[in-house]
């Protein structure tokens, strides 16, 4: 592809169109590969929300997975959450602090806010 031929219009137009197709199959990606390991996660019987969460390391440090079955260790497997920040805008919305942070957390540190303003 010979892009000397383009003009600075067209060239920022092409430069739009390709980003968009990237924005594009990266989340056509990422939801595939949501699916595959939910699916993984579920065939041994766990949540992807236990692998994320270091959950399945407690359930396999406290006794062995074959003696209890794989699902009840699962459900032992996850701390009682403890809300360690809560939004100011919502105060519903919370977040322990462990695993990813929400959006509202994001914003707000975005903002040069403190993550400590936040605490509960």
């Amino acid at each position: 592809m010979d892009l000397s031929t383009y003009t600075l219009p067209e060239l920022r137009r092409l430069q739009a169109k390709v980003e968009s197709e990237i924005r594009r199959r990266s989340d056509v990606t990422r939801r595939n590969l949501i699916k595959r390991m939910q699916k993984m996660a579920a065939d041994e019987g766990l949540s992807l929300d236990d692998l994320l969460e270091g959950g399945a390391v407690a359930a396999t440090e406290s006794k062995p997975v074959a003696k209890r079955g794989r699902r009840a260790a699962a459900k032992a497997a996850k701390p009682a959450p403890v809300i360690k920040y809560r939004n100011p805008a919502n105060p519903e919305q919370g977040w322990s602090g462990r695993g990813r942070k929400p959006q509202w957390a994001l914003d707000w540190i975005a903002q040069g806010k403190s993550l400590d303003e936040l605490a509960a």
